[in-house]
C-alpha cells in the first residue's frame, strides 16, 4: 500500500504526475526534501529514485516507505550528502524552496546535480499576499508570485520555464482552517526547527489515505482546466537546465 497524501498533496500530485507523463528521457530522479516519502514511494515505482531529507524522523520514515517499492533510496541530509559526480535526469523539490532563505543559491546548487538539459520540477505556495499564520507555523520565508518565480528560475540558470497552478477552489477553503489551527498551536522558536517539523504537520494516518484520495478527486478534476490561470494557491514549475552564457542575453537551454 502506498503512503497517504494530504488533500493538498493530492491536488499537487495530480499536476506532477501529469507533467511527468509528458517528459521524455527521464530515468533518474533526485528529490530534494523527500519529507516522509509519500511522493518518493510513488516515484520509486517508475524511476531510479534517490531522495535527500535533513530531518532525521522524516528521513527514517521516507527510507522505510521507499524501500517497500523495491527500488530507490533516501539519504539523511541535504544534497551535500550526494556524491559530487552524481547527476539526475530530473531534480524535484516539492514545498521546499519557500523554507530556504537563499532560494536562488539553492536553485543554483540543485542545478549542479542535473545532467545537461535535465529538468527541474518544483512546487511552491502561491501569492505573497496570502502569507499567513500557517506559513509562519511551518517555517516559510515567503510565498511566490508568478513573475517573481519565473525571474528567479531564469536567474538561477534555468530556461523553458513553465508554471502551472493548482488548488482552486479547495485551497481557498483549506487555508483559513490551517491558519486557525496554526494560531492555536505552539511552534518552535527557530525557523529551522519549524521547517524540520513541517513535513509531519497535519499528515493523515495510513488508514485514512483512501478517503483523502477519494474526497480530493472532484477537486482534482475541477482544477485541471484552470492550471494556466491565476486561480489557485500553489505553483508547480518545470524548467530545463540552461547553459549560462554571459555573452548572450539570458540563459540558453541545453538540448
Amino acid at each position: 500500500m502506498l503512503p497517504p497524501l494530504t488533500v493538498s498533496g493530492w491536488l499537487r500530485y495530480d499536476i506532477v504526475a501529469r507533467l511527468l507523463c509528458g517528459l521524455e528521457g527521464v530515468d533518474t530522479i533526485l528529490e530534494v526534501g523527500a519529507g516522509m516519502g509519500a511522493v518518493g514511494a510513488r516515484l520509486a515505482r517508475r524511476y531510479a529514485y534517490i531522495g535527500v531529507e535533513p530531518d532525521l524522523r522524516s528521513a527514517a520514515m521516507a527510507q522505510e516507505r521507499v524501500a517497500r517499492t523495491g527500488k530507490g533510496s533516501v539519504l539523511k541530509g541535504d544534497v551535500s550528502a550526494l556524491p559530487s559526480d552524481f547527476r539526475a535526469d530530473l531534480v524535484c523539490a516539492f514545498e521546499v524552496l519557500e523554507h530556504i532563505g537563499d532560494d536562488e543559491g539553492a536553485l543554483r546548487q540543485w542545478r549542479e546535480f542535473l545532467r545537461p538539459g535535465g529538468v527541474l520540477m518544483i512546487s511552491v505556495p502561491a501569492w505573497q499576499r496570502r502569507f499567513g499564520a500557517s506559513d509562519s507555523k511551518v517555517g516559510h520565508y515567503r510565498r511566490y508570485d508568478r513573475h517573481d518565480l519565473v525571474g528567479l528560475l531564469e536567474s538561477a540558470g534555468f530556461g523553458d520555464v513553465r508554471l502551472l497552478i493548482y488548488g482552486f477552489p479547495l485551497g481557498y477553503a483549506l487555508q483559513p482552517i490551517w491558519n486557525l489551527l496554526a494560531r492555536r498551536s505552539d511552534a518552535p522558536a527557530s525557523i529551522a526547527d519549524r521547517t524540520s517539523a513541517s513535513g509531519r504537520w497535519i499528515q493523515p494516518p495510513p488508514w485514512l489515505g483512501w478517503a483523502w484520495q477519494f474526497l480530493s478527486l472532484p477537486f482534482r478534476l475541477i482544477q485541471r482546466p484552470l492550471v494556466g490561470t491565476d486561480l489557485g494557491t500553489g505553483f508547480v514549475a518545470v524548467a530545463r537546465r540552461a547553459q549560462l552564457d554571459h555573452r548572450i542575453n539570458g540563459p540558453q537551454v541545453l538540448e
